[in-house]
């Protein structure tokens, strides 16, 4: 007779240490092809081409988000909330699927290669699709996701201002950059939440930690998710597509994966309900690889600007980048664009390719929607701008842009 298959597996994380797969049904969601595929996209995109270490996936965030989420639940319970199992499993597989729907290098690429569709809504999909598979099986786990079950809380863990995604990537990126100023202490912040009349709250006593929580995410978006090379490497990428998405609109044959070909020569379109399947089919095939076999062929393909594009993918030369506060002036733009014609010695609208100019915004908390609340000892709740005696709300949720113009440096036109 065969021994039963234990489901239930230990997994060793550099962040938390051991994290548990309590349920069987989450060892089969995490051994789904969609799953999977999530070990091949790394979470912070690009990043890794300004700290080396930046090199973690999907896949382990996702986890990590789930053994946050099980201790979120676990201090809930403490307190003499009602989480029944049912509920646990369905928040549990809520926030092990949140980012399933990620392209290629996570955020960078979804404006540019899937346009039209935002992550969350291809990974709603996504566990539509495994719904049918597991019989029906995650069908709560959706409401939660989508914000349609009676007890709001757990939405609010799986996607709020203070959600238990937050919490990992802050923790986790902050780790594998090296990033100190992003640590955050999760063990404190998930011990001190509540629920008051079935909203998430924080007791009284935690909001130092809710201080340095949003201080911390403030900080990791300037100094990591919108470093000024972080912002010119994501650049580069984001005009290579698109400069191939051009070329292959004109009918040039490209060389890609078939997944990335789907894509590249618009088969794909926009996803509806007549071509949902062969859409989620391909798109299930997308990964960072496919765009890196593309990249390493293309820069010796024929066309310079292409070349020149994949080049500096391949070997890391990155263009160069001002920031300012102001918008750059479109006579500075058409400086830019123009010596890059002369260098490369290609038409005036070949070398727009080549410089780009944008904005980046940063707001480290909302207080319009969900915005976090403390609960006092003598039961009261407020908003944490009335509390706190160092958050200014006026700073916090004032979202802060600036502006940027990247373009070849002089030393490296494409010839």
């Amino acid at each position: 007779m065969e021994r039963p298959t234990n489901k239930f597996k230990i997994i060793n994380d550099p962040v938390y240490g051991f994290i548990k797969i309590r349920f069987e049904i989450i060892y089969h969601l995490i051994e789904h092809p969609y799953f999977q595929r999530l070990r091949r996209i790394r979470q912070l995109g690009m990043t890794h081409f300004v700290y080396p270490g930046a090199n973690h996936t999907r896949f382990q965030h996702a986890l990590g988000a789930m053994h946050l989420m099980a201790e979120a639940i676990a201090s809930i319970r403490s307190k003499g909330h009602e989480v029944t199992e049912v509920e646990e499993e369905a928040v549990t597989i809520a926030i092990l699927l949140h980012d399933i729907g990620h392209g290629p290098f996570s955020h960078t690429l979804e404006k540019t290669l899937i346009s039209g569709i935002r992550h969350e809504d291809i990974s709603l999909v996504m566990m539509e699709i495994m719904n049918e598979e597991f019989n029906g099986k995650l069908s709560l786990a959706i409401s939660i996701f989508r914000d349609e079950y009676k007890k709001r809380f757990l939405h609010q863990l799986v996607s709020g201002q203070l959600d238990v995604d937050r919490m990992d990537y802050l923790r986790r990126d902050s780790f594998f950059t090296g990033v100190t100023e992003g640590s955050i202490g999760t063990d404190r912040i998930i011990k001190m939440l509540e629920v008051h009349d079935d909203l998430l709250v924080v007791e009284e006593k935690g909001i130092y930690s809710i201080e340095k929580f949003l201080v911390a995410r403030r900080l990791m978006y300037w100094q990591v998710y919108l470093h000024k090379g972080v912002i010119a490497a994501d650049q580069l990428l984001i005009m290579m597509l698109r400069r191939a998405k051009d070329l292959a609109a004109q009918g040039e044959k490209l060389f890609a994966t078939p997944a990335l070909d789907y894509f590249l020569y618009q088969r794909g379109g926009k996803m509806s309900e007549s071509n949902r399947t062969e859409f989620m089919e391909h798109f299930s095939g997308l990964d960072d690889n496919d765009i890196i076999s593309a990249a390493k062929v293309w820069s010796r393909y024929e066309d310079p600007v292409l070349r020149f594009l994949c080049s500096g993918f391949v070997n890391r030369k990155l263009f160069r980048i001002e920031i300012g506060r102001e918008p750059f002036s479109q006579e500075r733009l058409l400086q830019e664009v123009e010596r890059a014609a002369i260098a490369c010695n290609i038409q005036h609208k070949m070398a727009e390719y080549l410089v780009v100019s944008d904005s980046i915004s940063n707001h480290a908390y909302s207080n319009i929607d969900d915005d976090i609340k403390i609960l006092s000892r003598d039961r009261k709740v407020k908003e944490i701008t009335e509390v706190s005696e160092i958050l200014n709300v006026s700073v916090l949720s004032r979202q802060l842009s600036k502006f940027f113009l990247c373009y070849p440096k002089k030393n490296e036109d494409p010839q």
